[in-house]
C-alpha cells in the first residue's frame, strides 16, 4: 500500500479558522484515502471542531501550537519571536520532513518569510513566487509571481516562467504550456524597462514555449497557460479577476430576480448557469504555491471556506507524486550550471 502524502494545515490561520478549516480537513480525507492531515493550533479551539464530524480516524491527527500570528503583525517579527505558533509550527514541519506539505490561509506576509526563512529555498532559486491557477475560457492559467516579489528583476521572471511551465505540465496536465508575459501591447518594443529587458530572454529560452506579450483582457479568454509578471502587477490582476468576478455574479442575480418573467426564467436556465459559473469560481482550484522551495507551502484566500481548503490539501497529493521540486531543481540547476 502506498504511503500517505502528509499535509500540515494551519488551523488558526485565516478569516474562517478554525472551523471552516477543520471542515475543510475533514472532507478531504473523506475523499482521498492517501493523505495523513495535521491540524496544527491550539487543540482547545481545534479538537471541538473536529468532534463535530466523522472521518476516517487515523488520517487526522492535532498538532499543537499555542500562538496565533495575526495579519497586522510584521512578518519578520512574528516568525522570529513567535515560535509556537501554528505557521511556524507546521513549516518546521515541512523542513524536518515530518510533513510534505503546508497548507495556510493566515498572514500572507508571515507565510511569504517562513517559506524563505524555514522552509528554504531550493539551490539556484533566486526569489520563490506565489502561483495561483486562475479560471479561464479554455480552463486554467497560472498566474506567476501574485503577490510575493514586488521588485523582480529579469532574471526572476525567466525562472518564474521556467517554475510556472513545470507545474502546468506535470500538475495540471498541460503539454508543453504556452509562456506569455503581461504588456501593454503584443509588440516586442513595448513595455516598461523589466519588460522590455525580459523579453529577449524569455524569447531565448529553449526549454520553454515563449509566445510573447499578454495583455490583461486576452487573459480571461486562456490566450497563455504560465502568465509572467512582477508581484505588483499580478496582484492587481488577481484581485481585479476576483472583484469582478463577484459583481458581474451578483448582477446577474440582480437581473434574473427584477421581475416575474425573469424569475421564471432563472428557474428554466439555473441548472446550466450554476454549472458554467462553478468553472469560473476560483476556489474550486485549490491555493497558491510558493514556488521554488525545498518544501511544499500553498497558501489559500484568507477569506477560505472548507471548499477551498479541501481542494488546497487535495492539490498537494498531485505535487508530491510528480515530485515538481525535484523536477524544478533539475531545470535551474541544468539553467545555472550548478552555480548558486
Amino acid at each position: 500500500m502506498q504511503e500517505a502524502i502528509k499535509i500540515a494545515v494551519d488551523a488558526m490561520g485565516g478569516d474562517n479558522a478554525p472551523q471552516e478549516i477543520v471542515k475543510g480537513a475533514v472532507e478531504a480525507v473523506n475523499e482521498r484515502k492517501d493523505i495523513h492531515v495535521f491540524l496544527v493550533g491550539r487543540k482547545d479551539a481545534v479538537e471541538p471542531e473536529l468532534g463535530k464530524y466523522r472521518y476516517p480516524a487515523g488520517q487526522i491527527s492535532v498538532i499543537h501550537a499555542k500562538e496565533v500570528i495575526e495579519t497586522a503583525e510584521p512578518p519578520v517579527t512574528a516568525i522570529r519571536k513567535k515560535k509556537q505558533s501554528s505557521i511556524v509550527t507546521g513549516m518546521n514541519m515541512v523542513k524536518q520532513q515530518e510533513a510534505d506539505a503546508f497548507v495556510s490561509a493566515g498572514s500572507s506576509g508571515a507565510i511569504l518569510v517562513g517559506g524563505q526563512v524555514i522552509v528554504g529555498r531550493i539551490k539556484g532559486v533566486e526569489r520563490p513566487p506565489l502561483a495561483p491557477l486562475i479560471p479561464t475560457e479554455r480552463g486554467v492559467s497560472l498566474l506567476i509571481d501574485c503577490g510575493a516579489n514586488v521588485d523582480a528583476r529579469p532574471s526572476h521572471l525567466v525562472q518564474f516562467a521556467r517554475m510556472g511551465s513545470i507545474y502546468m505540465e506535470h500538475v495540471v496536465g498541460i503539454k508543453n504550456p504556452r509562456v506569455a508575459i503581461v504588456n501593454i501591447g503584443a509588440e516586442e518594443e513595448k513595455g516598461n524597462a523589466l519588460v522590455k529587458e525580459t523579453f529577449p530572454l524569455l524569447k531565448a529560452c529553449k526549454d520553454i514555449r515563449f509566445t510573447g506579450s499578454i495583455e490583461a483582457r486576452e487573459i480571461p479568454h486562456g490566450a497563455a497557460d504560465v502568465i509572467v509578471c512582477e508581484a505588483f502587477t499580478g496582484n492587481v490582476i488577481l484581485k481585479l479577476y476576483e472583484g469582478v468576478g463577484s459583481t458581474f455574479l451578483g448582477v446577474v442575480k440582480k437581473g434574473l430576480m427584477s421581475i416575474l418573467r425573469s424569475k421564471i426564467g432563472a428557474l428554466l436556465i439555473k441548472p446550466a448557469l450554476k454549472e458554467t459559473l462553478k468553472s469560473f469560481d476560483a476556489s474550486a482550484y485549490g491555493g497558491a504555491p510558493l514556488l521554488g522551495l525545498k518544501g511544499l507551502v500553498v497558501k489559500t484566500h484568507g477569506s477560505s471556506k472548507a471548499g477551498e481548503v479541501k481542494n488546497s490539501i487535495i492539490q498537494c497529493v498531485t505535487f508530491k507524486q510528480q515530485d515538481i521540486n525535484g523536477k524544478i531543481k533539475k531545470n535551474i540547476t541544468d539553467s545555472t550550471g550548478g552555480d548558486e
